[in-house]
């Protein structure tokens, strides 16, 4: 029981590192090492011609590999088996055509070519960019393989001079890790010591716990020489043992002999050789793929608690983010507009917050009036528009042909509607620096809920039905400040009963005879008013002008608070919610259209959040079977 359920551990870890291939991204960016980089891998390392090829295919029972001269594998590549029930049908699938399965395994071969050659193109360039195939059968076992590009000394025509050095780093990059084991691959008809795959080995794997030794080719070696040396560690020993491998004759191949047959020829060539008989138990690709299968469960079961913790944060994170992006849109139109709703109150309550204290923003609006306003009413220009010469003009133009006598009712009456109108300025730009922050509270607090990110068109329609109701609030509160600048403009009664007369104005009016004696004026005509006349006007119109000012600086801020940030935080989706009852249950769906790179972002977490959820379950089941 604890073989098989490790076996389909093995299997699932398969599955969870092409998954976290497919899917982009391993578990929401913890700052632990991926599960990726901590499960364990198989990579094939050897120089060019060394039989790489062959023994991969020896262990996968099918011919699928391009051939040829030179460098052949230009492009690492991530080979997954998975083992299914005998007699099933098997099948390869890549994961850059997760659609498409290939039973023709001629095909596959021809699909790693075409697929290389997309982006080395077709020259004999390499590429750090791996292409991932799965193999499903009943002749495998469960493992993960990674075929590297062969190692070579020099570059040859067509290859840039860093060839070397780039293919080197490139499988430098893979078997420095130490979740990796090193399948090194040497030729027996060639000195071991001269092996690029025992060299790499040796240099990041001193101990030799990662490395697996295979000598390929036993049966091309000269007549009277063997390789027992080297498989019984003599010339080189490692931690494990050496393991014997006879490829395929380049005739078999011609002839395509089938690879099961192939199997079969090697057992015979193992068993009836009077060097290796004794050896032939531990020979050949299927004791191979054992050996490794058993190796990659052994560093299973000793890597299960580290697996666990990290499988168990994954799952913690991926839950985490599913609150964030939320559950997928019902169907059901009622559910929706439930939806709908509760997206516009949860976008109410953050703007509410902002207005009336808990994130930042509306003391914005208290910084318009204690600042803005009366510094603008500040800069207004009374003093111009009061000085002498504009104040006898103004008057002498609403006396007409009939001269005041005493106070020039209608020239105060012009001077003042005039002066007020000043006022106008402010106020109206108050309205807008209010409605300005007002915009872009709404602004933020749309992008400040998160519910609501799920949404693009919902957010687009909420922001249009909350600045449409911002206008409106504006046009009440632009209406309502003029109002009241225009309201002081009306001059009561009391207003020309309580003006300071002028003493000598009313002795000229009561003593005609003193105003002919006035010196410096021709006979029979009266200059009654001198400029100390109108600056009186002046001085009286200045006093009632500072009391309106004085008075609009509080009741400006008090309408527009009134009309506009009031209306706000009370109504501001009120017209939006009254929309929304008119409309067909169809068109809910068109709202909650959400963004497709959201709605991929989720399906994304639910697949990996299932596939952990099941890592986590075999896991347990193994550690209670151990």
């Amino acid at each position: 029981m604890a073989t098989t359920t490790m076996e389909g551990l093995i299997g699932l870890m398969n599955r969870i590192q092409r998954a976290c291939t497919a899917l982009g991204d391993h578990g929401g960016g913890s700052d632990l090492p991926t599960l990726w980089e901590s499960l364990p891998t198989i990579a094939v390392v050897g120089g060019q011609s060394s039989g790489k090829s062959s023994v991969l295919e020896s262990i996968v029972g099918r011919d699928f590999l391009p051939r040829g001269s030179g460098i052949v594998t230009r492009r690492p590549l991530v080979l997954q088996l998975h083992q299914i029930d005998k007699g099933a049908h098997e099948y390869a699938e890549f994961l850059h055509l997760p659609k498409t399965k290939f039973s023709d395994f001629a095909l596959v071969r021809q699909e790693i070519a075409d697929e290389t050659d997309r982006v080395t193109g077709k020259t004999k360039q390499i590429s750090p960019v791996p292409i991932h195939l799965s193999i499903y059968s009943p002749n495998v076992v469960n493992l993960t393989l990674i075929d590297l590009p062969g190692l070579t000394k020099v570059a040859v025509e067509g290859q840039p001079e860093s060839v070397v050095h780039d293919i080197e780093n490139m499988v430098r990059s893979y078997v420095e890790k130490p979740n990796c084991i090193i399948l090194a691959i040497s030729p027996a008809n060639q000195d071991i010591a001269t092996s690029d795959a025992i060299k790499l080995s040796k240099e990041v794997d001193p101990s030799g716990e990662r490395t697996f030794g295979v000598l390929t080719k036993l049966d091309l070696m000269d007549k009277g020489t063997n390789a027992l040396d080297v498989l019984e560690g003599r010339a080189y020993r490692l931690q494990y043992p050496w393991v014997g491998i006879v490829n395929r004759s380049q005739a078999d191949i011609n002839r395509k002999v089938d690879m099961i047959a192939a199997r079969e020829k090697e057992t015979e060539y193992f068993e009836n050789s009077p060097d290796y008989a004794h050896l032939a138990s531990r020979m050949g690709s299927v004791y191979l793929a054992k050996l490794l299968s058993q190796h990659l469960e052994a560093v299973i079961k000793a890597r299960i608690p580290s697996i666990t913790s990290l499988v168990n944060k994954t799952i913690d994170e991926l839950e985490s983010e599913l609150d964030t992006i939320g559950k997928a849109v019902a169907a059901d139109p009622g559910a929706q507009l439930y939806t709908i709703l509760e997206l516009c109150r949860a976008f109410d309550r953050v703007f509410k917050e902002h207005l009336d204290g808990g994130r930042s923003g509306g003391d914005k609006i208290y910084g318009v009036f204690d600042h803005k306003l009366p510094a603008a009413f500040r800069k207004l220009p009374f003093d111009r528009y009061l000085s002498v010469q504009n104040v006898k003009k103004v008057v002498s133009e609403a006396d007409g042909y009939q001269p005041h006598l005493i106070a020039p009712e209608q020239g105060y009456r012009r001077l003042i509607e005039a002066g007020l109108a000043y006022f106008k300025g402010p106020a109206e730009a108050t309205v807008d620096a209010v409605h300005v922050v007002l915009r872009e509270l709404v602004r933020r607090s749309i992008g400040e809920t998160e519910p609501l990110r799920r949404f693009p068109t919902l957010q687009a329609e909420i922001a249009t039905a909350a600045n449409e109701a911002l206008e409106r609030f504006r046009e009440d509160g632009r209406s309502t400040t003029l109002r009241l600048v225009d309201m002081e403009a009306y001059l009561t009664v009391d207003f020309f009963r309580k003006l300071p007369q002028d003493p000598d104005i009313i002795s000229k009016v009561g003593n005609p005879s003193a105003a002919e004696a006035t010196p410096g004026k021709g006979s029979g005509t009266v200059d009654r008013y001198g400029d100390g006349h109108y600056r009186n006007i002046a001085a009286n119109v200045s006093q009632y002008i500072r009391m309106v000012g004085d008075e609009l600086l509080h009741k400006i801020p008090k309408a527009v608070v009134h009309c506009q940030v009031r209306e706000a935080n009370r109504s501001l989706l009120n017209h939006f919610y009254v929309q929304i009852g008119k409309k067909e249950a169809s068109q809910f769906g068109h709202l909650l259209d959400e963004d497709p790179a959201m709605l991929e972002r989720r399906k994304q977490c639910w697949q990996r959040l299932e596939l952990y959820k099941s890592a986590r379950n075999e896991i347990d089941s193994v550690a209670r079977s151990k």
